[in-house]
This record gives C-alpha cells, sequence and structure tokens, in this order.
C-alpha cells in the first residue's frame, strides 16, 4: 500500500526532473537534436547500425546534432564543414578522447597511443617513434622488399586454392597477409600460415580475436551511457576484452621474451621495430618504454593496422564482384599499364588512377572505423553557431558523410568514376573523405595502410579472374554490415579465383 502512496511521487520527481534537463538544455544553445527520453535520453535511436541511425537522424535535425546518451550529452558531426570545425579548426578543443569503458580494461587507456590524451608524454613519446622509426617515408621505402614478399605470399597461396577450385577467404587471407607484414616488421617473425586453414589455426585465431576486440570496443554499452554504474560491467564487456588482452599479450610476451634472451646471449641485433622500442630512451628523462606500454602498442598496432587494411580490400572486392564493368575497368587497366609483368611494384600504383579510384570509392562507401575513435570536448566550445559543453562526447560520422547526397551525386552507388577527375583524397585534407581521420588524432599507420591495400587489391585483380560461388551468385554478395569499432562484412566475402 505505501509503495502506490510513494508511486505518484516517484513519477512527479522524474518528470519534474525531465523537464528541468530540457529547460536547462534550451538555455545551453545546444545543437538541434532529438528530443531526449527520461532517463534514457536517445538511447532507443541507436538501434543495431547506430552510423546509419545517427545518419538518418541528421538528415532530420542537421550536420552538428546533440542528443542524451543516458546521462552523457553527445554531438555528433554529421557533414564535412562540421568535421573540419571539430578535427581541425578547433583541434586543441577535441583531441583528447572520450574512452569507451570496456577500452579502459586492465589499464589499456593508460597506455595506448589511441586513447592517452595528446598532454600526455607517453603519448608524444609512442606517436614520436611509430611516425619516425615505422610509417615514416624512409622507413617504408626501406620495407618494400618485405611488402612485396608478403604480398607474393598472398598471390600463391591464392593460386593454390585457384588450382584445387577452392573459395578464397578475401578477408581472412588479406588480414594475414596484413599481419605477417606487421609481425615481420615488428619482430622478423610471421605470426601466422596464410595456408593453414584448419579451424583454429593461428590466423583464424588471431584473427578472430583481434574483430572481438574490434566489436566489444565499439558496441553500444551500458556503463557509457551511465558512468555512474561503470564499476558493474552489467554488459560483461570489460571482462570480455581483458580475456582478449590476455591472449594478445601471451603471444607478444613471447616475442618479447625471447629477443631478451637473444640479447642477453650475444646475439646480433635484428634491426626491426622491437629492437627499436627496446633501445628507446626519453630525451627527457632517459626511460625507456616498460614492459605494459609495449604489449599495448602492440596491441594498438596489430588490431587497427591488420584489420583495417584488411576490410578495406574485403569491401573492394566485395563491390568489384557486384560491379563487374568497373572489376572488367579495373583489370584492363592493370593489363594496359602492367602488361606482362608477373608482379606489380608500389611505383606502378600511381599509374593505376582508376585502382587508386576503386579503393576511395570502397573507402567512401565502407570506412573501417565508421564513427573514427570518439573525442571529448576538454573546454566548452562555439561551433558552427551551436555550444558543444565541456566534457561532451563527440562523434565524427564519417559513413553519413561519404552518403551524403549534398556531397556525392547517387552516394549509395559504387562509381568509382567519381574520383578520375578529382583531386579529393582521403589522407585528412578533404574533409568529404577522412577514413582515416584528420588533425592530431589522425591514424599514424595511414601511409602504411595505403600502401599496402593499394598493392594487395592490385596484384589480386592483376593474377586472377574472379567469379563468385555458384551458390552465391544466385542472390549477389551479402553486403550486410557487421557493426564495431571496425565496421566488416556480416557474412565473409568467399570468391574463386582463376589465374590468368
Amino acid at each position: 500500500m505505501e509503495l502506490l502512496l510513494y508511486a505518484p511521487c516517484v513519477v512527479l520527481l522524474v518528470s519534474s526532473l525531465y523537464l528541468l534537463r530540457l529547460f536547462v538544455d534550451a538555455r545551453r544553445n545546444l545543437s538541434p537534436g532529438p528530443r531526449p527520453l527520461p532517463l534514457i535520453g536517445n538511447i532507443h535511436s541507436l538501434g543495431a547500425q547506430p552510423h546509419r541511425s545517427l545518419a538518418r537522424l541528421a538528415e532530420r535535425h542537421g550536420p552538428l546534432m546533440t542528443l542524451r546518451l543516458g546521462t552523457v550529452t553527445t554531438v555528433v558531426a554529421s557533414s564535412p564543414d562540421a568535421a573540419r570545425d571539430i578535427l581541425q579548426r578547433h583541434d586543441a578543443a577535441f583531441s583528447t578522447r572520450s574512452v569507451p569503458d570496456a577500452a579502459r580494461s586492465c589499464g589499456h587507456d593508460r597506455f595506448s597511443i589511441g586513447w592517452l590524451p595528446p598532454s600526455s608524454p607517453l603519448w608524444r613519446a609512442l606517436r614520436r617513434v611509430c611516425s619516425a622509426e615505422l610509417f615514416a617515408p624512409r622507413s617504408l621505402d626501406a620495407q618494400q622488399s618485405l611488402r612485396r614478399d608478403k604480398v607474393r605470399q598472398l598471390v600463391s597461396h591464392v593460386a593454390r586454392l585457384a588450382r584445387d577450385n577452392a573459395p578464397v577467404d578475401v578477408g581472412r587471407a588479406a588480414f594475414t597477409t596484413s599481419l605477417n607484414l606487421l609481425s615481420s616488421t615488428v619482430f622478423s617473425a610471421d605470426l601466422a600460415d596464410l595456408d593453414d586453414g584448419r579451424a583454429g589455426s593461428s590466423a583464424g585465431e588471431f584473427k578472430d580475436v583481434i574483430s572481438e576486440f574490434a566489436i566489444v570496443v565499439g558496441v553500444p554499452n551500458v556503463s557509457d551511457f551511465f558512468p555512474a554504474i561503470a564499476p558493474l560491467d552489467l554488459q560483461r564487456l570489460r571482462s570480455r576484452v581483458a580475456r582478449v588482452f590476455k591472449r594478445l599479450q601471451a603471444v607478444f610476451d613471447g616475442h618479447i621474451e625471447q629477443r631478451l634472451r637473444e640479447r642477453a646471449a650475444g646475439e646480433p641485433p635484428k634491426n626491426d621495430f622491437l629492437d627499436v622500442l627496446l633501445d628507446y630512451r626519453s630525451p627527457e628523462d632517459g626511460r625507456g618504454f616498460d614492459r605494459p606500454t609495449l604489449q599495448f602498442l602492440f596491441t594498438d598496432l596489430f588490431s587497427a593496422g591488420s584489420d583495417s587494411s584488411a576490410v578495406t580490400v574485403e569491401w573492394a572486392m566485395a563491390e568489384l564482384l557486384q560491379n563487374p564493368s568497373s572489376m572488367a575497368k579495373a583489370r584492363e587497366e592493370l593489363a594496359r599499364v602492367i602488361g606482362s609483368k608477373p608482379e606489380i611494384e608500389e611505383s606502378d600504383v600511381s599509374q593505376l588512377r582508376y585502382l587508386e579510384a576503386v579503393v576511395k570509392e570502397a573507402l567512401r562507401l565502407h570506412p573501417p572505423a565508421p564513427f573514427l575513435l570518439p573525442h571529448q570536448a576538454e573546454t566548452t566550445t562555439e561551433v558552427g553557431g551551436y555550444t558543444v559543453p565541456k566534457g561532451a562526447r563527440v562523434l565524427v560520422n564519417i559513413w553519413a558523410i561519404g552518403r551524403d547526397s549534398k556531397v556525392w551525386s547517387d552516394p549509395d552507388k559504387f562509381m568509382p568514376e567519381r574520383f578520375l577527375q578529382s583531386e579529393v583524397d582521403f589522407r585528412g585534407r578533404d574533409f568529404e573523405l577522412i577514413p582515416f581521420g584528420s588533425g592530431r588524432r589522425i591514424c599514424p599507420g595511414t601511409p602504411l595502410a595505403v600502401r599496402m591495400v593499394h598493392l594487395m587489391l592490385a596484384s589480386l585483380l592483376h593474377r586472377f579472374e574472379w567469379r563468385l560461388p555458384p551458390e552465391v551468385e544466385k542472390n549477389g554478395v551479402d553486403m550486410a554490415e557487421k557493426f564495431g569499432m571496425i565496421l566488416e562484412l556480416a557474412t565473409p566475402l568467399k570468391a574463386i579465383a582463376i589465374p590468368i
């Protein structure tokens, strides 16, 4: 009976707080957005595909949109101008990350180049050593022969499957190639075998672990909407990420320990990236990187580097198989430019204008990270005439920008030709195409990813004709997406290769 008496009071209190919040928000000059519901705000609007849901809401409310997700004010930029405001014009105000609760597992956010703030000395040290020793042009040029060897292994793997008329798992083959390129650069060793097709194989297991990490960190999490209850980890996402870290770091620790034993035994250095990191000393205090820093740096490099390159190759191949005329144009260009040469050199790519357009179009339609990584407002900032309050979470919906009919004609259609007479590029200067971000938080691995994606895709198209398996050809490629921090094909692409 007492509960019945108290119930109207509770309803009145909640309603009053809700109306007060609406009044306060109206006075704060926030950008337009859908009206939030009591308690949950706009969480119900996200759905299973938040990049699509928020793109539809932006069509109604505008390119700079404010939502309340639980107790967290969230601002979404969905146009090139709004993205430029966030990532360039007000770069300093928005360069800090809003760290998802799952990414705090095992203290990842305290060591990760992806989540640390730019003010952190560790972030600056990690960024400096990666830019200077791993992704600098001179380093990338020195690794050309290694990339050529890895792509040669990819082509040989596909040729063996072709002889058996067996389908190629395009994404897994591209992932393993990218994984081994990174591991050879970092550890001077492959982590996986392209031809190991057994269930639970090293390549498959590593890809599954990386995919699990991307999905768990990217999935909507009640802890991110209601930070006060984050310690409860109600969806157990932090626990799942901890298991991923444990599996990855066991691999990385094995390589670190082996290298330390080799050094202790007086063996000559391998002069790879692991040697660079072990020899690093801060110019400020002379300190090197500790073990957790190395573990999480490798986690960042392998999760971002191998998965994003692989999904780009897979999406590009899926679009080409769905668009035979585009496939024919890409292969005709390769025959004209490369001719009878058995292998493609990186120096050839600049002459393959249509292939470059295919990659740009694939990145426009299917950016690997549809929201990039979330930003956070360090200070209250005016953007486009509206207020973004301090502490607000800020998302840049680059998937929506790539599908914006105000920017692109026939935005949902795969048309590489749109880039043939265009100077738009994806290196962070043209905000209608920013799959790797822009500003000080642009992905540092972009130069390596660009080289590897073009080389893998060009080699696959140059050496083989491609068709879909009969059971897939009837209905076409399943282009459904699996949402996460990395946007993957829900059904892995499998295709039949025919040697030329």
